[in-house]
């Protein structure tokens, strides 16, 4: 239903009096008894403030009353009509707001404190009718403007990503965020990190000493995990996937909102290898037979008791594969959204990044630096769009084969400059075991042959991930065990050094 004001005498110098009604969906009425209703009792303030906001008001007046209302609450003060008239009164607004008569008009019509929530939702529902029709007016302007450079699947992927903020968000614009709600938030995940096992302020990858590192997944973070082909990145990021999906957990908070506790639902964008494959090493980590064997059929009967079991263990587990080949990174952030929208979403995985396109955007004069520039830029969007982490995998430049020292750097990854520059974390998988196994000697030199097998003896199973840059942290080098056979990554423990061993997370 759409409300309109007809009471002049209810909205002060945003009255319409003998003019023709607005047809604009807006409740001058409801407006004008939640701040009745606040203005007689405070506490109401608290109720209400999840659920409106002072932008959600249609009369500009009014949205000036209850942002002076909040502003005094919120720092403790009182908040009444007598407050008001003062604080009106030093920035010549008063008359405006049609003097201290319409405040105490605001307090003697005030409803119920009990009605103050019915009033609330009634005006957020009115504001997102408002801007939904903004949007289709801005959607329709778009696609009927002849010189639109934006295609029709362009158009439809912005539309989508505006849509997407309006349900989501409350709104397309967040606008400026004042410090204190900065610093509130900022204070909030300490004491979240403080509280929750191992300390983590993000969400947990499996890997201890990683997680120590790191801090866990941050939201909101763009993370970079490079290497070269074989180093495993695959997989490192599938079992951190798998982990995060495992783990999830939700409650509700006192307002009835779900909220993620543990975990997280996981959007997994495989634009390599296929979501059987991906499922094939997942079944051989969770079952520990070799996904070789799995693939071939080369199982017993008690290995396929292990698959059945682990299938059966994982298979309600909220990890999302889109295995779909060449996509663009507007449809790339079309899918997540629906995603968030359908079925939640605490974290994304891209595999890998020099996959995606650049979409419309790009024309045939751009080169390949500004089309992954143009990726990396959307990724990071996206993560703070969605509010999650987004973990982007990456591959390194031939370069690093030429050096005698192979560990990567951050001068290997392809396209660098705009990678580096956009990441918050760039990590770094490396297997030294992998390149030294190539280099072996011939055994007619035993004493050379016997060096070089003490040396893989004592790299055998050990992985390392290189962090090169971190925004909220130091760099380093964290190790890590690795099944091949598994495809899969483990916690490393010192006395296993030369077995291969580690703890599985």
């Amino acid at each position: 239903m759409v409300y309109v004001a007809d009471n002049d005498s209810m909205t002060g110098s945003g009255g319409l009096g003998g003019q023709e009604l607005d047809s604009t969906p807006q409740s001058q009425e409801a407006e004008a008894a939640l701040l009745g209703v606040l203005l007689y009792d405070n506490e109401v303030y608290h109720k209400i403030s999840p659920i409106v906001q002072a932008k959600h008001f249609y009369n500009p007046v009014h949205v000036r009353i209850f942002d002076a209302v909040a502003r005094l609450i919120e720092t403790g003060k009182l908040a009444d009509a007598i407050v008001l008239k003062n604080r009106f009164s030093q920035d010549e607004t008063l008359v405006d707001i049609g003097g201290v008569e319409y405040l105490a008009l605001l307090l003697d019509n005030a409803p119920p404190t009990a009605t103050a929530t019915e009033y609330a939702k009634l005006i957020f529902d009115l504001a997102m009718r408002r801007e939904l029709i903004r949007l289709s007016d801005l959607i329709k302007a778009t696609a009927t403007d002849p010189d639109s450079e934006a295609d029709a699947q362009a158009q439809i992927i912005e539309a989508e990503s505006q849509l997407y903020n309006l349900a989501e968000l409350g709104g397309t614009q967040q606008g400026f965020v004042d410090f204190e709600t900065a610093l509130v938030e900022s204070i909030e995940m300490m004491s979240a990190a403080f509280t929750r096992d191992g300390n983590l302020s993000g969400i947990s990858t499996g890997l201890i000493d990683l997680d120590r590192q790191l801090g866990g997944l941050h939201k909101s973070d763009l993370i970079i995990l490079a290497g070269r082909p074989s180093m495993g990145k695959t997989s490192l990021a599938t079992n951190i996937a798998f982990h995060v999906a495992k783990h999830f957990k939700k409650e509700k908070d006192e307002n009835g909102i779900e909220k993620t506790t543990d975990g997280g639902v996981v959007g997994f964008f495989s634009l390599e290898m296929s979501s059987e494959q991906l499922a094939t090493r997942l079944l051989a980590e969770q079952s520990g037979v070799s996904s070789h064997h799995i693939r071939r059929g080369d199982i017993t009967s008690a290995q396929y008791e292990h698959i059945r079991d682990a299938a059966d263990e994982i298979i309600q587990i909220p990890l999302h594969i889109d295995d779909t080949g060449g996509l663009s990174i507007g449809a790339l952030a079309a899918r997540a959204r629906r995603l968030k929208r359908q079925k939640g979403l605490d974290c994304i995985v891209v595999d890998y990044l020099q996959l995606l396109t650049g979409g419309a955007g790009m024309n045939s004069n751009s080169n390949r630096v500004q089309e992954v520039s143009m990726i990396t830029q959307g990724l990071k969007a996206l993560a703070k769009e969605l509010d999650v982490p987004v973990l982007a995998l990456a591959q390194l430049s031939r370069q690093v084969e030429q050096r005698d020292d192979k560990r990567p750097q951050l001068s290997d990854l392809r396209e660098s400059g705009s990678i580096e520059q956009d990441a918050d974390v760039v990590m770094f998988v490396f297997r030294e075991e992998y390149y030294l196994s190539r280099t072996e000697p011939s055994e007619d030199n035993v004493a050379e042959h016997e060096e070089w097998m003490a040396k893989m003896e004592k790299l055998h199973g050990k992985a390392e991930v290189i962090i090169g840059k971190q925004r909220h942290g130091p760099i380093g080098t964290v190790a890590l065990s690795f099944q091949p056979n598994l495809t899969k990554f483990g916690n490393w423990v010192e006395e296993d050094f030369g077995s291969g061993g580690g703890s599985a997370f």
